[in-house]
């Protein structure tokens, strides 16, 4: 009898988090206990400043400054936003030097200068300053998604750094989306469906692998790409991305320079029309992922675990889901990768973050839109 009631009580707390302490299973069997930190309008990504403060992105357009402990206070200084359907203020990160100077990356939404009824993602540079009354200062446009359209979705605007002491040290990665403009992602004068490849300063390194194509090219690290909402190195230094695929066939790709990952012209997938798409395997020349999902799961953010809390679970990427309401781990193996486990409780999964001690920290959408942390249970 005990036993059959610790396991409704794990599956009720599987599904409805409360603001107390609780546990949640994964399909595996994995325990972690949740804590309920704070609870935001519409937040879209995070990303640890110190092991006691993180920054958070609201897609509204605002940025907090939040502590472990749940306590938050809003950045002053942020651009306005061109808030609406998938757009508003989107990634931030780091600086590789952050502790010596204090710079933060960030994507949003931008109004055309000349028509308001065209859009695109930007990144900008800014100095943080942490005070009582933190703000934005020296704020640098560094990058510009071209052309701009007047569609709502698919910018994916997600940003990581190269690791340290790596070719890609101080090199800037961004995920450009199609914008809902298919043909866009084989168009090399188009910077939509692409991987970017920049320096910390907006400038273009002469080592991309698209210099002969015209100026806009030089920037592109990869193409034909639909919606990549998740990039991340691993630990051996390997870049990769997941991005949502039409109707089903999301993809997880191992990113590499100057490879085509092609979209529209091959899929896992189909259309929401029904239309087939041809798979990756019919076309070699296309570069195919890793691993794919039928049915979708709508990735949308992505890291990959290296702490001391799980310590089984180092080298494991986790993968927040949306349409599939989950915090999917998975497993690699000579480059090849795999699903390992699912946790669920009924809440759509915005982004993952690791933290400084080793947990792992959930942002979900809305309604809730609560800031969550995970710990091992003990």
């Amino acid at each position: 009898m005990l036993k059959l009631k610790m396991f409704f009580l794990i599956s009720f707390f599987s599904v409805h988090i409360c603001t107390a302490a609780s546990v949640i299973q994964g399909t595996s069997g994995s325990l972690m206990r949740a804590r309920v930190v704070a609870d935001f309008n519409e937040p879209w990504a995070m990303t640890f400043i110190n092991e006691k403060e993180l920054l958070v992105t609201s897609k509204t357009g605002k940025l907090w400054v939040v502590s472990v402990e749940g306590n938050k206070s809003e950045v002053s200084g942020v651009p306005k936003v061109a808030y609406g359907g998938q757009g508003g203020l989107g990634d931030v990160i780091l600086h590789p030097n952050f502790k010596e100077n204090q710079l933060i990356y960030f994507s949003y939404i931008k109004f055309d200068d000349a028509s308001r009824a065209l859009r695109g993602a930007v990144v900008a540079s800014a100095l943080f300053e942490n005070s009582p009354v933190p703000r934005l200062k020296n704020i640098e446009l560094i990058w510009e998604q071209s052309p701009k359209l007047s569609s709502l979705g698919h910018y994916s605007h997600r940003l990581v750094f190269g690791p340290v002491e790596s070719k890609h040290h101080g090199k800037l990665f961004i995920t450009s989306g199609d914008r809902q403009d298919k043909a866009a992602a084989q168009d090399l004068k188009s910077s939509l469906g692409k991987v970017i490849r920049i320096n910390h300063d907006g400038t273009v390194p002469n080592d991309n692998p698209f210099q002969e194509y015209g100026e806009l090219a030089k920037s592109f690290w990869t193409l034909g790409h639909r919606n990549a909402l998740g990039i991340a190195f691993d630990s051996q230094g390997n870049l990769w991305a997941h991005e949502m695929g039409p109707k089903h066939g999301d993809e997880l790709n191992l990113i590499e320079a100057g490879k085509n990952y092609g979209w529209p012209l091959v899929s896992e997938g189909s259309h929401y029309n029904g239309e087939e798409i041809p798979s990756h395997s019919s076309q070699p020349r296309f570069r195919g992922p890793i691993l794919s999902w039928v049915p979708t799961i709508a990735p949308s953010s992505l890291i990959f675990y290296a702490g001391k809390k799980f310590r089984n679970w180092n080298g494991s990427a986790f993968i927040g889901g949306l349409k599939s309401r989950a915090l999917i781990r998975l497993g690699f193996a000579d480059k090849n990768s795999f699903e390992l486990e699912r946790f669920e409780w009924g809440r759509r999964v915005r982004e993952v973050e690791l933290g400084s001690d080793g947990s792992i920290w959930v942002l979900e959408d809305p309604p809730l839109g609560r800031l969550i942390q995970f710990n091992p249970v003990k």
